[in-house]
């Protein structure tokens, strides 16, 4: 079966010329999403939308501003409109909805200048029942082949003073933030995904779609309910955001709608957006659970470096390697492996990291052939300090060794502590962005799976380039083990769903079972045991790790076996209930599978969840294990504590469960 099979298509195409300065509007394939584009008496373009009658974007400009071109934001006029109904399905390779309705209706709009240049370009809108999308499409200028960007004026006019979940857009370094809650118009400069509430109790959600040969956008609102797109600066010495080669078309600006918070979450709109797999036959695509050389690291037992406690040893990998077998586990990541290490790079002065040549102790043939013995593959590490230019250097070589020792998947790492790349580059700029897709694309022509790392935010690519399996680009579980502010909240983990993992899969590295942390007495992990095995639900990756040292799974393998249990792979997913930052429940079925696997969680408020188990399959019955929070548990002051019991179900049962505070449970459903 072809992985972007079709399963049906409707596709219609009319044209026709309209006068300059006419309303235009169209509709979602229900009818209840509406947008109307506009040119006022100056020849400037709006666009705006309502949901069931209710506004949700007011009047909002459009437009460019460029560095040696006049701004091309008023004068327009009009020249043809075209209309598309287009309704497929597709199948994803993986993920979690296997099969992807994609039902639009589309608007485009070809703008000329009146006077001056002439110059003329496409506005494109694909209006969903639950969002819409809007992109530029640039015609050559003339002779003009290549503009510089400097300011793209697209707005999101919101009209009112919405609830907002956001993190602040600093320096352009990193998306590492808490998430905070305020009004919309309190909001300083911010990333994307931005999640809102109105008024009129809707929830909203803004990003962007098929990020490539750009720069990532921000949102400024500057104490305005109007935001404004904020493209990242190429460098800091420069006003110029994109360098773009014409014809071109920018990524796609989304808005999310749902009634229901949930509904986000089950959204697609980001992925419908992007292009098909463009890499053919991707069976060697596999997502799998690793374990490896991490939370030791982070929990200083071991260290990245040389010396006498280095993690990556040739005995120590075995040892994960064993454990990986055993417990039949796909990968070993194995962090600090090469060399590099010990050169300056956190620090912002360049990395001297070699990404084919392994520190002395860690015998890579040794690894390689003791992996394959047992059935497991080495999951390779590039950490790059950031340092673009070095990497891209030893690329091709980098990729072609990790293929030559089986190493079917790499994390790479781009941590750096200043305001900028160590070569003067902003972190989320168009140098960055060309230079990720450049990584995927090498790691594709070595059958190379990625899961990156402190890289660009995810705008649905996964699509196009199935072998980019997950990202990390929020606060992943490490911050438990050495932040300053006591790591993540209990309510992080009930907010990210609906806000982080809307832009796609996150390598949170959840599993931890020793909350407590020992070796770091000033830090905790602020969730139960229960909630940490709900997390493998919660939040969707195709590869999922289990972060905890294995000592610590030997001592509590009754829990474990729900890790060990739970799929990577889905074929479908649905939201039971849940609001952001408050709880979340989830349920999701195994793909090509009966089994369904459920995850709740809390915040730090404890509460009792109702499972409505309705999504069985009627008149089948279902063995339900359920790990929970034991009565006394507290993600503080007892962490570890939780049951199992184990119950017949079917469908038209419910199951009502206590969650400690900072709780969760995770249930397995295996169809008898």
């Amino acid at each position: 079966m072809k992985n972007n099979w079709i399963l049906g298509a409707l596709i219609m195409l009319t044209c026709h010329y309209v006068p300059a300065a006419e309303k235009i509007s169209e509709k979602s394939p229900n009818g209840d999403l509406e947008l109307t584009f506009s040119l006022d008496d100056n020849g400037r373009a709006f666009y705006s939308a309502s949901y069931l009658g209710q506004s949700i974007i007011k009047p909002s400009s459009l437009g460019f501003e460029f560095k040696d071109q006049a701004a091309l934001n008023r004068d327009l006029k009009l020249v043809t409109t075209s209309r598309t109904d287009t309704d497929e399905t597709w199948e994803q390779p993986w993920g979690e909805e296997r099969f992807i309705r994609n039902h639009y209706q589309q608007l485009q709009v070809t703008l000329q200048e009146s006077s001056g240049a002439h110059r003329k370009f496409n506005l494109v809108f694909r209006l969903y029942d639950d969002g819409l999308g809007f992109r530029y499409e640039l015609d050559a200028f003339g002779d003009t082949r290549e503009v510089a960007i400097t300011s793209e004026l697209t707005e999101f006019n919101l009209g009112d003073n919405h609830h907002a979940w956001w993190t602040p857009a600093q320096a352009g370094n990193q998306y590492e933030y808490l998430y905070q809650h305020s009004n919309i118009k309190d909001a300083p400069l911010i990333h994307t995904p931005v999640t809102l509430e109105t008024k009129g109790g809707l929830y909203l959600a803004l990003h962007e779609a098929a990020l490539a040969d750009y720069s990532t956008m921000n949102l400024q609102g500057n104490g305005s309910l109007n935001l404004k797109a904020e493209l990242v600066p190429l460098t800091p010495h420069t006003n110029v955001k994109a360098n773009v080669q014409l014809p071109f078309k920018t990524p796609w600006r989304t808005l999310m709608v749902a009634e229901q918070p949930g509904d986000l979450i089950t959204n697609y709109l980001t992925l419908n957006l992007n292009e098909p797999n463009a890499l053919g036959d991707v069976s060697w695509v596999k997502p799998g659970k690793y374990v490896g050389i991490w939370w030791e690291l982070h929990l200083e037992k071991g260290t990245w470096k040389q010396g006498p406690k280095h993690g990556a040893t040739t005995a120590n990998t075995k040892k994960y390697i064993d454990f990986a077998a055993k417990h039949d586990f796909d990968g070993v990541l194995v962090e600090g492996w090469n060399e590099g290490w010990d050169s300056e790079w956190f620090n912002g002065q360049g990395a001297d990291f070699n990404f084919t040549k392994a520190y002395p102790d860690y015998d890579v043939d040794a690894v390689t052939a003791y992996a394959k013995k047992n059935g497991v593959y080495i999951i390779g590490h590039h950490e790059t300090g950031a340092a673009v230019d070095n990497y891209e250097s030893q690329l091709d070589d980098a990729y072609q060794f990790l293929q030559d020792h089986g190493m079917l998947a790499v994390k790479t790492g781009y941590v750096e502590t200043g305001e900028r790349l160590t070569n003067g580059y902003y972190h989320q700029g168009q140098r960055f962005v060309e230079h990720a897709m450049n990584v995927t694309k090498t790691a594709a022509k070595h059958n190379i799976m990625v899961v990156a790392h402190e890289t660009v935010k995810d705008t649905g690519e996964r699509r196009t380039y199935p072998n980019l399996l997950s990202r990390e680009v929020a606060r992943g579980q490490e911050y438990d083990a050495w932040s300053d502010d006591g790591g993540n909240p209990p309510s992080h983990t009930a907010i990210i769903p609906y806000t982080r993992l809307l832009s796609g899969p996150m390598d949170f590295t959840p599993g931890a079972f020793e909350l407590t942390l020992p070796t770091r007495p000033n830090n905790q992990v602020n969730t139960t045991l229960a909630k940490q095995l709900a997390l493998y639900v919660v939040i969707y990756s195709p590869v999922q790790m289990a972060s905890d040292l294995p000592e610590n799974y030997e001592a509590h393998l009754d829990a474990f076996q729900f890790i060990k249990d739970v799929p990577v792979d889905w074929e479908t997913t649905r939201v039971l209930s849940g609001e952001i930052g408050e709880s979340i429940a989830i349920a999701r079925q195994e793909r090509n599978g009966n089994d369904w696997y459920v995850g709740a969680l809390t915040n730090e408020k404890p509460r009792t969840t109702t499972l409505d188990l309705d999504f069985l399959t009627p008149g089948k019955h279902y063995q339900a294990r359920i790990y929970k929070d034991a009565p006394d548990a507290h993600y503080h002051d007892n962490p570890g504590a939780y049951t199992i019991e184990e119950r017949d179900v079917t469908a038209g049962d419910s199951l009502n469960i206590d969650l400690a505070a900072g709780g969760g449970v995770a249930i397995s459903l295996k169809q008898q």
